[in-house]
């Protein structure tokens, strides 16, 4: 099923809850399977929850992860005697997002709806009008959207036979799981990987005002569907566009590339083994990834800071996970924005 289908199957499949938190009760099955029963105009309706979700509950509730999900598998009866006390003590109101008959996220009241459906309408024309541009890769995980576009007409030579192209990616999270945001990509043609620039043109937060005054449902409950959702945010869309069309000039695509190659100047001069252990301790990488950029840095053979960029990007190809790939590309718009001191501590590694 293509994005576009899966976007307009979704909309019809999903609601918004605005619902005071007296209303929610939680229930365990003998399976662990657990479920959010709501009351909707006096009628019990019984969405299932997702491990995002359950997360999400635990959190708001203060409940630790790890025990929360203990109580599940071992003792259900005790975790729905915690989460339903702490629900009815509380006086606040929930946003529930739900989908196909499961609540995907538990959020605030105060949560800014920017939706994936809108999104995409708004921007694919912009991007279909792009010269000579390929969507390079296209994703909706569970929880974010990825749209990653490439256009030829903007290239850089990084190095002799070293040509970067511009591109744009535009990512979006309906679940609370980070921001909308549209920042500039480049992609080297040579081993086909991307580089999303630490660019912050436009980053925008899901947190808007309380939905507590639109309230008007007797039972103090508030379903959204769609229509209402889009019609909220069409002028911010408007300005997405314009952001689209600002990230793929050729004034932001020259600068970023030409931080990048800046990078050619930079010389790892200590170990490339402790250099790839500070750059793992630095942003957080396990093993299995440290390992990774390691090889590919020591395989492509170019101890520069514009090598370990690279093999930080290029090894995102290997990540079946895509929103963990994409933190890779991510990552190597990170580096390129490196002070000399920073720079300094990697380089020297010893």
């Amino acid at each position: 099923m293509s994005l576009a289908q899966e976007l307009e199957r979704q909309l019809h499949s999903k609601k918004d809850l605005i619902v005071p938190s007296q209303l929610v009760h939680h229930s365990t099955g003998d399976d662990g399977q657990t479920h959010i029963i709501v009351n909707e105009a006096g009628n019990p309706v019984r969405y299932g929850v997702t491990p995002l979700a359950r997360r999400q509950l635990a959190d708001k509730l203060k409940i630790p992860h790890a025990y929360f999900e203990r109580m599940r598998e071992e003792q259900p009866v005790l975790l729905d005697r915690n989460v339903n006390i702490w629900l009815q003590s509380e006086d606040d109101r929930r946003m529930l997002r739900t989908l196909d008959g499961q609540v995907r996220a538990v959020l605030s009241d105060r949560y800014r709806r920017l939706d994936n459906f809108d999104l995409a309408e708004s921007v694919l024309p912009i991007l279909q009008q792009l010269p000579d541009v390929r969507f390079e890769s296209v994703e909706l995980t569970e929880t974010r959207m990825y749209l990653k576009c490439i256009t030829s007409r903007l290239t850089y030579e990084m190095a002799p036979g070293d040509v970067v192209q511009a591109g744009v990616v535009i990512s979006n999270s309906e679940v609370g799981q980070g921001t909308l945001s549209v920042q500039p990509l480049l992609y080297r043609l040579v081993c086909r990987n991307g580089l999303i620039a630490a660019d912050r043109s436009l980053r925008k937060t899901h947190v808007g005002r309380s939905l507590g005054t639109e309230m008007d449902d007797a039972q103090g409950l508030q379903v959204y569907q769609d229509d209402t959702l889009r019609a909220d945010d069409k002028a911010f869309f408007l300005k997405v566009r314009d952001v689209v069309q600002a990230a793929v000039s050729e004034a932001s695509f020259r600068q970023t590339a030409q931080k990048l190659q800046k990078t050619l100047n930079i010389p790892l001069v200590g170990d490339p083994v402790k250099t790839v252990e500070v750059l793992a301790q630095r942003y957080t990488l396990n093993d299995v990834e440290r390992s990774g950029v390691l090889r590919h840095l020591i395989t492509e053979g170019e101890l520069s800071g514009y090598g370990l960029v690279n093999a930080v990007t290029h090894y995102s190809q290997e990540i079946d996970d895509y929103d963990r790939a994409t933190e890779f590309e991510a990552l190597g718009g990170k580096l390129i924005e490196l002070g000399t001191a920073e720079w300094k501590g990697l380089a020297e590694a010893i």
